[in-house]
């Protein structure tokens, strides 16, 4: 499979595990796990081919690690607008995380910190190099450090998806330095 058509199937999954579903009539279970062959039938009914291999190459080629496969279930790590459980345990985080953004979001930033917006957490990435490269995907990245462990000992709750990303339910302006 060729690099156009992975993430073609990379992006249809992303749409319809974590923000619409139903648009293809599959229904994720409380955590978000829904049945694979399920989803298969139903992106081909909708339009969209592609096959368990497609689908296992996406999965383990993703250099996010997007989504991940369990017996007969997928779904995706996190940044779902659905409502779903997880299940993460609470994690007490490393000293600082980071967020990549630009420079269109600062003043908000700088004024309100960081919010969830549409998704049900804050993203952050483990190192500078991953929140570049996040900030990257709307422009010209800016990368703000996060004080997490000032955070995390003020009571906020902390939480570490399978791939790597932290997640918290938003982070005050005074935990943030920015540029």
């Amino acid at each position: 499979m060729n690099e156009r058509r992975t993430t073609k199937v990379s992006k249809y999954l992303s749409k319809h595990l974590r923000h619409q579903p139903g648009r293809i009539g599959i229904s994720p279970d409380a955590n978000g796990w829904v049945e694979i062959d399920a989803l298969i039938l139903a992106a081909t009914e909708h339009g969209f081919r592609f096959t368990r291999e497609e689908l296992d190459l996406v999965v383990a080629s993703n250099d996010k690690q997007r989504f991940a496969i369990e017996g007969a279930r997928i779904r995706a790590s996190q940044g779902h607008t659905i409502e779903v459980d997880l299940g993460l345990p609470e994690a007490e985080p490393p000293a600082y995380l980071y967020h990549g953004t630009v420079a269109a979001s600062l003043e908000a930033i700088r004024a309100e910190g960081l919010r969830a917006m549409a998704r049900h957490h804050v993203h952050l990435s483990p190192d500078r190099e991953t929140a570049t490269r996040v900030g990257a995907r709307r422009g010209r990245p800016i990368v703000i450090s996060v004080d997490a462990d000032s955070m995390h000992r003020a009571g906020h709750a902390f939480r570490v998806s399978a791939n790597g990303v932290w997640l918290t339910g938003s982070v005050p302006p005074e935990y943030l330095r920015l540029p």
